[in-house]
């Protein structure tokens, strides 16, 4: 059952404009299936196939559960405060109030500006050594420069996000994704007969540590939660289905890349020739097919990511800026995506190998906080009926809302509360936050967080 319709003035008429579970499920795969996926191999070929497989299966169902819980948040939200379209810092405003509002948006900024720095990285190297080895780096020289990838990533890339509307933007990360699913097809196939099973023998327990903030960061789409909801104008079904598809698609993935990385790439406690995994499919091989394959992979799997991530900041900054904002649309386009684009630019041109360090840092303190203990806190607040009911600003809305809509979504709360009552032990857990899954969901992140801070403080190597 909707909370509301997406209406759409076209000429003099309204017209319904319904989501569809497969275009949200595309948007979380394509946000999802991005940096983490070409982290992966840096951190599991050392631990070898059986943990790092392991821990990608728990580190999917934790994200998983982090997203239902985002989402039914979301959704009470909406119902609430009789708004269709809430994000994520408004729910979490919400939920735990201003000031943990404030916070979380710090860590949420942060979260972003170090995957950008990422993307940017990866994808502007990638485009560096395709134009060193194209014909134009002789006829214009400037174009094999180490900057050079970088800045045209961010120009092409930046540049749709500018120029393209809404229903482009999205029309074209289907696209990407469609690409990036037909690259992945390829690679696996022409890597097949690399593949020795005899190295999937390798198991090193002991170096799964470095796994998890790269996982965390792998499977990351919670941003994109709120959007999911709006244009599936909340219907809660709905939005979970897309949830559950749209990360079974990367998990997928990224289990059958994993085991073919481990399987073609000969490791000995360190790569071949200095070279990380990628990059050495991207060397081709001994084949320029896989070369092109690897490269196409790469780059758009990147892409995607990179426009559902930049979206998502500039959605903040509309948000946080909402009292100084420049009123004229195209103005606040060039100032907020100038503070989007250039700083990741400028630390990817001054440091191109930052991209590991990047993904490390979003995912074992960024998302551990907002994806992590973030979502458990507001089921958790949300759980208490007194809490509810002594909201001042509940109090006021429950007398506020007589309207139709409302008392619809009220009705709709109702109605599920008493169909998940008929409900397995399972789904209350999922989607009502039992105490026990919430407090396991803040005792991994938090154990994720102390954990990454000795490693990077040297107190203890793996």
């Amino acid at each position: 059952m909707t909370l509301f319709s997406n209406l759409e003035l076209s000429g003099t008429r309204l017209r319904h404009r319904q989501g569809s579970v497969f275009d949200s499920a595309t948007l979380i795969a394509g946000t999802t299936v991005g940096a983490g996926i070409l982290a992966l191999p840096l951190v599991t070929t050392p631990a070898g196939l059986l943990p790092s497989t392991v821990l990608m299966l728990l580190s999917w169902l934790y994200m998983l559960i982090s997203g239902l819980l985002i989402a039914e948040v979301n959704l009470r939200v909406m119902q609430r405060i009789g708004r269709s379209q809430v994000g994520l810092l408004a729910t979490i405003q919400n939920s735990l109030g201003r000031r943990g509002a404030i916070a979380s948006g710090a860590v949420y900024i942060f979260i972003h500006y170090a995957l950008l720095v990422a993307y940017v990285s990866r994808g502007g190297s990638i485009l560096t050594a395709a134009l060193k080895n194209s014909s134009l780096s002789f006829s214009i020289p400037a174009l094999s420069t180490a900057w050079m990838g970088h800045l045209i990533f961010v120009l092409v890339f930046g540049g749709i996000l500018f120029w393209g509307s809404e229903r482009f933007v999205s029309g074209l990360n289907n696209i990407l994704v469609a690409v990036v699913v037909a690259a992945f097809v390829r690679l696996l196939w022409l890597t097949l007969e690399k593949v020795e099973v005899s190295r999937w023998a390798n198991q090193h327990w002991e170096a799964a540590g470095a796994i998890i903030p790269v996982m965390f960061v792998a499977f990351v789409y919670q941003n994109v939660v709120p959007i999911v909801t709006h244009q599936l104008e909340g219907d809660k079904q709905r939005v979970r289905r897309a949830i559950v598809l749209g990360s079974l698609v990367p998990l997928v993935m990224f289990v059958v890349w994993n085991a073919v990385i481990l399987g073609s790439v000969d490791w000995r406690g360190g790569w071949l020739d200095g070279l990380e995994p990628t990059e050495l499919l991207r060397g081709g091989l001994g084949r320029p097919e896989i070369q092109t394959a690897a490269s196409v992979f790469s780059e758009f799997a990147i892409a995607t990511s990179f426009i559902g991530f930049a979206l998502g900041l500039f959605s903040v900054f509309e948000d946080v800026f909402r009292d100084f904002r420049p009123s004229n649309l195209i103005l606040r386009k060039v100032l907020f995506y100038a503070l989007i684009l250039l700083p990741p630019l400028a630390l990817s041109a001054l440091n191109p190998n930052i991209f590991l360090s990047a993904v490390s840092w979003a995912g074992a303190f960024g998302n551990s906080i907002l994806f992590g203990i973030v979502p458990a806190l507001m089921m958790w607040k949300l759980q208490d009926r007194k809490f509810q009911d002594n909201r001042p600003e509940a109090n006021l809305s429950n007398r506020q809302n007589e309207t139709m809509g409302e008392r619809a979504g009220e009705q709709l709360d109702e109605n599920s509360t008493e169909k998940l009552g008929r409900n397995s032990v399972v789904a209350s857990l999922l989607f009502y936050g039992n105490r026990v899954l919430l407090s396991v969901m803040i005792g991994v992140a938090f154990l994720v967080i102390i954990q990454n801070a000795v490693m990077k403080l040297g107190l203890w190597q793996h």
